[in-house]
């Protein structure tokens, strides 16, 4: 056989790969990540061989001191990685067998390197996943931390990116907690299904061997085995659940981000970012950027991309498994770690985030935010809410033509709309009345809010 040859299946060629082949056709470059998920994996099922009598008691330990060499000079940044040998999985299998000899050679009995990636990427991303756990639970303890603080701090709500009502910045911050609780469940549901292991597929219809699925799926970590062959080693849509879960949370930190870039604009000021968050202009002295969050919504476009791409690659593939597969890891690797980084730069940054609380809460009042809470009296008063809604109208076009907010309008200039409205309709008329009537489950009252961070933490715990 030439050595221009993949050892594993040069015996059918009688000439040797194209050199830009070798290359084109390589995944080493990128899959060698997965080297400590196939090096688990081949343990476990050097483990099971041995077990159904398929190894030597000798050969396993033969296999799995090799294989933990390997590991070692792997994160020692001594192993040599060949193009030649094609991907992860034949480097580390090639390796074994120039360290310990004829045992190396058994270890892929009773499997295929189509069941053996299928396996090493479902161990990859669950690990994966339960990190993104982690880093979405810190920024939600950075939330509450900041919504804990900001309970009482008014600021416009808006509809249409329009002044609409007064809300508590607490409460706003709270609003994407509770969108990080349904990222969070999103992921947990996907690791479910993710966690199916697919070893012992082989490379489509199974294999002659009297292997014990179970075993290895035990040894592993699995909660169930992938009980059709085919699909077992053809399928990524655990990989495509996680991409779309993970396009749905980086939408949610784009929203964030788009608020935070117009809150900390002149034009608004509502938020100081820190200048360790921000740079400046190569030209305009006077600039600080908010860079963090405008990369973190750029970044979302690319996260966005790389669930089309597996959507892609996938739409079209006959049963069983095909080489476009080897296009699955590049966009799944790229969405972990941008997703794990934007989530990490956002727990950092959350907690330095300053509020200006004067300018959020004079900018409440020039919106006419308190209407609702105008129409809402009379209605108590015994008007009906359509007709209100049409005083209040008339009344906010007044305020507009007289510069004056609804609360600065006089008890005499009020009445004239409508003789019900009373003196204690002042009270509601202010910011801080706006808010301490909405004190109901899931409203802004200053009250709600605190009891909703309780509750939160309680559930983080």
């Amino acid at each position: 056989m030439s050595e221009q040859t993949n050892q594993s299946w040069g015996g059918r060629f009688n000439q040797p790969t194209d050199e830009f082949v070798k290359i084109f056709g390589a995944s080493v470059f990128f899959d060698k990540i997965l080297a400590p998920y196939d090096i688990a994996g081949s343990r476990a099922h050097a483990i099971m061989l041995q077990e159904v009598g398929l190894l030597t008691e000798d050969e396993k330990d033969q296999i799995l001191t090799g294989l933990d060499q390997i590991l070692v000079e792997i994160d020692a940044g001594e192993f040599e990685w060949s193009v030649t040998l094609e991907d992860v999985h034949m480097n580390i299998e090639s390796r074994l067998t120039r360290l310990i000899g004829n045992a190396g050679k058994k270890l892929h009995t009773g499997r295929s390197r189509n069941d053996q990636v299928a396996t090493d990427i479902r161990l990859y991303l669950r690990d994966q996943v339960g990190d993104i756990l982690a880093e979405i639970n810190r920024l939600q303890l950075a939330l509450l931390d900041l919504a804990e603080k900001e309970t009482s701090t008014i600021m416009p709500g808006f509809t249409h990116l329009q002044a609409a009502q007064p809300v508590s910045f607490g409460h706003h911050m709270m609003a994407y907690f509770e969108m990080l609780t349904r990222d969070a469940e999103r992921l947990v549901d996907c690791r479910k299904r993710m966690n199916s292991m697919p070893l012992g597929s082989a490379a489509l219809a199974g294999t002659t061997y009297p292997i014990n699925r179970e075993r290895t799926a035990e040894l592993l970590g699995f909660d169930r085995i992938c009980l059709n062959s085919l699909d077992g080693v053809s399928d990524r849509d655990f990989a495509i659940e996680f991409l779309s879960a993970a396009s749905v949370i980086m939408m949610h930190l784009s929203r964030f981000s788009e608020e935070l870039i117009l809150w900390s604009s002149a034009q608004f000021h509502f938020i100081e970012l820190p200048d360790s968050f921000c740079t400046g202009s190569s030209i305009m002295p006077q600039k600080k950027n908010p860079d963090v969050p405008e990369l973190v919504r750029g970044k979302t476009g690319r996260v966005y991309g790389n669930l089309t791409s597996m959507l892609t690659i996938m739409k079209s593939q006959p049963l069983a498994y095909n080489k476009d597969n080897q296009e699955d890891k590049e966009p799944l690797f790229d969405t972990v770690d941008t997703l794990k980084a934007c989530l990490r730069v956002f727990a950092d940054m959350v907690p330095t985030i300053e509020t200006q609380r004067d300018t959020m809460y004079n900018s409440t009042k020039k919106g006419y935010t308190t209407a609702t809470d105008l129409a809402d009296y009379l209605v108590n008063k015994g008007l009906a809410f359509r007709d209100a809604h049409e005083v209040v109208g008339k009344s906010v076009s007044y305020g507009i033509e007289h510069q004056k907010d609804l609360s600065e309008l006089s008890l005499e200039e009020l009445q004239a709309f409508d003789d019900r409205i009373e003196n204690d309709v002042f009270k509601v008329l202010s910011l801080e009345g706006s808010l301490a009537a909405r004190d109901h489950l899931g409203a802004t009252s200053p009250n709600q809010v605190k009891q909703a961070i309780q509750t939160a933490r309680n559930k983080l715990k």
